[in-house]
């Protein structure tokens, strides 16, 4: 790759980071762990919650199929989770590229 191609790279990125932070920063405030615990704890209920229906699917399974009502409230729970988990993806994205600001404490 060409000197010229990289350092149009490194601006791009330059600049998708300055202009996320610009947009990102102001709308969520200064982030400290206990700020976190709250959106972790959500998504780990979301996973429980998809969990235990699962499970409680199965065992009402072996005498006879699911229900389509169970596999849609499974499907639900399921899209809740997900949804969830990309949210939090894109807030982990957001710390590691620094278009948040964190505090140590």
């Amino acid at each position: 790759m060409s000197t010229d191609n990289k350092r149009l790279l490194l601006e791009i990125d330059t600049s998708i980071r300055d202009i996320n932070r610009r947009a990102i920063n102001p709308v969520i405030t200064e982030l400290k762990l206990s700020d976190l615990h709250p959106v972790i704890e959500m998504v780990a209920r979301a996973r429980a919650d998809y969990l235990r229906a699962f499970f409680e699917l199965a065992a009402e399974s072996p005498p006879r199929e699911p229900t389509n009502e169970a596999i849609a409230e499974l499907a639900r729970l399921r899209g809740r989770y997900e949804e969830l988990v990309k949210a939090m993806q894109a807030l982990e994205t957001a710390i590691e590229r620094e278009y948040l600001d964190v505090r140590k404490r």
